[in-house]
């Protein structure tokens, strides 16, 4: 697990926590009262504007905060490794916080609580980026996971614009898709999200780039090995030197840190 997936996890776990031990410090389990200041309430936002980041980490029910956190563990680490740590908390807060928007905009006698519109973030990028590797709704029912973003956001379109379900805030999570889409594009100006172009980020360590013989293959998850094991194939034929930048950032997130010690 990568560390912002797993610092994430633990912070809503405890939150859950005190929601239901010490419900009188941030509100009950499933509060979605106006006059708690934790919650987003579109209406009272200029008075306790932190509302729009707190409210993801509140939620309704152990099934609430279950299927949230099996979404970001289930694409959070991927999307992670792939796009680095400091653009993954970038990406899952402005998700976040621009699903709070549209509920400003779209809903706002709603208040909203829930890591939703942020997980749903996470889960357009895993499906921009690879857009035909099956996901098991249920555990049973496999479907791409361009095609589960393009279902999910007809359904919250067609909940929200027809009256929302009961309970469940559409316009969060369409804007959660929202703004997940817009950063991608936006740390990508050439609009080929797909691609990644290194040159848009951080430029990888050229002497970490050295150790790449010691990328442990196998502690690397399933999506990414195949890309891996391809780049390394074209290093050990035409040396390091051939790899495009997007290739070489794309390896700088798996080769270790050279923990030799330094000679003076």
């Amino acid at each position: 697990m990568t560390t912002w997936v797993r610092r994430l996890l633990i912070a809503n776990v405890m939150v859950f926590f005190v929601q239901f031990m010490a419900p009188d410090l941030i509100g009950p389990v499933g509060d979605q009262q106006p006059a708690n200041p934790f919650v987003f309430v579109p209406r009272a936002v200029l008075f306790r504007p932190w509302s729009i980041v707190t409210y993801m980490f509140l939620h309704a029910s152990i099934t609430h905060i279950l299927f949230n956190m099996i979404g970001l563990f289930f694409f959070g680490p991927q999307v992670e490794s792939r796009i680095g740590a400091r653009r993954f908390v970038q990406l899952y807060f402005i998700s976040g916080i621009s699903g709070a928007l549209f509920q400003f905009i779209f809903s706002p006698r709603s208040a909203v609580i829930g890591a939703s519109a942020g997980v749903f973030g996470v889960m357009l990028a895993f499906a921009i980026f690879w857009p035909r590797v099956q996901i098991m709704i249920w555990g049973i029912i496999p479907i791409q996971a361009r095609w589960l973003v393009v279902i999910t956001t007809a359904l919250a379109l067609y909940s929200g614009f027809g009256g929302s379900r009961g309970g469940v805030a559409d316009f969060a999570h369409l804007g959660g898709y929202a703004g997940a889409y817009l950063f991608l594009k936006m740390i990508d100006p050439a609009r080929r999200v797909a691609k990644f172009r290194a040159s848009t980020i951080a430029k990888p360590d050229k002497d970490k780039l050295a150790n790449w013989k010691r990328v442990d293959v196998a502690a690397v998850h399933e999506v990414n090995r195949d890309e891996l094991n391809r780049i390394l194939d074209k290093i050990s034929a035409t040396g390091l030197t051939s790899l495009s930048a997007e290739e070489r950032l794309f390896l700088s997130n798996f080769v270790p840190p050279d923990d030799r010690p330094a000679v003076s």
